[in-house]
């Protein structure tokens, strides 16, 4: 290892210390008694440290990132680690994804007894994994990405212990998760067995080598697909999305639903893009009929929950297919910078929409059904504003930038002659529109059902009031993001 290794994983490197500095440094932290807690992980002032400090190391690293984008595509640590433009935007959306996750989660984890320092802390660790994957060049550092993000997640739904939705949400999200680590783990130790090498690029050379044998590669590329599906919480492989995002406190399921996905896109990025783009004619085939079932039973099935939660897992679950839809025209760099817009976008749109189920949560009572927004906007006009322009987004309506984002991905789907797919895709869109639309109508016209309290600090309302004025900006103004998406896209890709 030499001084260039260690700056282009300083990023990482830094958030491993800190992270772990912070969890140690809170075990010693005393009350205002002059006496150590005994239990350190309810310590109060032990979170805030650890809290504020995590914050500040979010800021930091993300503006790193955006630093770093203009930077030349590079390997490191012996072809281990990658460094390009695609890299670090994405990681600085994932540092900023969870900032924003904390500050809106603050006041709900400190009604819960959930603001310890382990949770914010494994938070870190998560994101830690999220960044290793993003960088992954090889197939062993993408896998350990891939679990440190998971662990930390598991351990996140089950930290609500007195609750028994939340146990059993953390045992399904666990074992499924196993079974999706061991589809993708056998599928990359059937390409190591076939090319020898455990390096993307190796691989890549190797696969486009026509003597290569193309039987094991196929069963190779069945599990590897597979095991993204799991991952993306694609159908048929979407069975733990629904249950999990119920059952995780909401705090924890705006942590799954936001920066994970964006972690989720680099994976399939890096194996299907970067790795087996000469096995396309395989794996396109595959990518369809997910999203195509993705769309329908998304949408379709979204539309009979009353629990938002709930809904909200479905949607996630045909937002995702629209992400695959843009990943098939291969060989365009532009229909790639779509598919990543729309995880950007995606998220953004998630985190206001979790924020504002948080700011109408209190002590003693969740908002997901519903029932709790009933009236919203006779009490709190502002927020049910926020509300619909969340639902805006999420459905592909203008101004919002969830219709530029859709639009983008149609695009790039006719460009490359998918014209079925793209109809596909709209009368899924259309149908979607349906219980996003019934969420305002229930915002706006139906009568106040029980007290529609505001929790939160005046500082998380206001993040989230710039959340949602982004979505419409960005909606207005989408060239901006479009061209950056599509510039470290063509970068990393020539780079590369």
């Amino acid at each position: 290892m030499d001084s260039f290794d260690l700056i282009a994983i300083a990023p990482e490197i830094i958030l491993a210390f800190i992270a772990s500095d912070l969890l140690l440094t809170s075990a010693f932290i005393k009350e205002a008694k002059g006496h150590l807690s005994q239990d350190v992980f309810h310590t109060p002032k032990a979170a805030s440290f650890v809290y504020y400090g995590a914050c500040l190391l979010l800021v930091g690293l993300g503006i790193a990132f955006l630093f770093r984008i203009g930077d030349l595509p590079y390997y490191a640590m012996y072809g281990l680690f990658q460094s390009d433009p695609v890299a670090n935007l994405l990681k600085a959306a994932s540092c900023f994804a969870l900032l924003l996750s904390l500050i809106y989660s603050k006041q709900y984890l400190i009604d819960r007894g959930l603001f310890r320092p382990d949770f914010i802390v494994l938070t870190l660790f998560a994101l830690l994994g999220q960044l290793i994957l993003i960088s992954g060049s090889n197939l062993l550092t993408l896998y350990l990405g891939l679990e440190l993000m998971a662990l930390s997640t598991y351990g996140l739904v089950a930290m609500r212990h007195n609750s028994g939705l939340s146990s059993e949400a953390a045992i399904k999200y666990f074992v499924l998760g196993a079974l999706a680590s061991g589809f993708l783990l056998y599928g990359m130790s059937m390409l190591y067995g076939v090319t020898g090498s455990l390096d993307l690029i190796e691989i890549f050379k190797a696969v486009a080598d026509p003597r290569i044998n193309n039987l094991i590669m196929a069963f190779g590329l069945v599990f590897i697909v597979a095991g993204l599906a799991f991952k993306l919480g694609v159908v048929p492989f979407h069975m733990w999305v629904p249950d999990v995002y119920q059952g995780a406190p909401t705090a924890v399921t705006l942590l799954i639903a936001a920066a994970p996905k964006l972690a989720a896109f680099a994976l399939l990025f890096r194996l299907l893009v970067n790795t087996l783009l000469p096995l396309v004619a395989d794996w396109q085939p595959m990518l369809m009929i997910l999203a195509v079932l993705s769309l329908a039973v998304g949408n379709i099935t979204a539309i009979a929950q009353t629990n938002i939660k709930r809904m909200l897992a479905y949607s996630a679950i045909a937002q995702m297919g629209f992400v695959l839809l843009g990943m098939l025209s291969v060989f365009d760099d532009h229909a790639f910078s779509a598919s990543m817009f729309y995880a950007v976008t995606y998220v953004i749109t998630t985190l206001g929409t979790f924020g504002l189920l948080m700011a109408l949560s209190r002590k003693g009572y969740d908002c997901e059904t519903l029932d709790g927004l009933k009236g919203l906007n006779r009490k709190h006009p502002w927020f049910a504003f926020m509300g619909l322009i969340m639902m805006f987004s999420l459905a592909g309506i203008p101004p919002t930038v969830g219709f530029a984002a859709k639009l983008s991905v149609l695009e790039a789907l006719v460009d490359a002659n998918f014209v079925a797919l793209a109809v596909i895709a709209v009368i899924a869109s259309l149908i979607g529109a349906f219980y996003y639309l019934r969420v305002v109508k229930v915002m706006y016209f139906d009568e106040p059902v029980g007290e529609h309290s505001i929790s939160g600090s005046g500082f998380s309302r206001g993040i989230l009031g710039l959340n949602s004025i982004a979505i419409l900006v960005l909606g207005i103004f989408p060239a901006g993001l479009m061209a950056l998406c599509l510039d470290v896209m063509r970068s990393t890709l020539l780079g590369g």
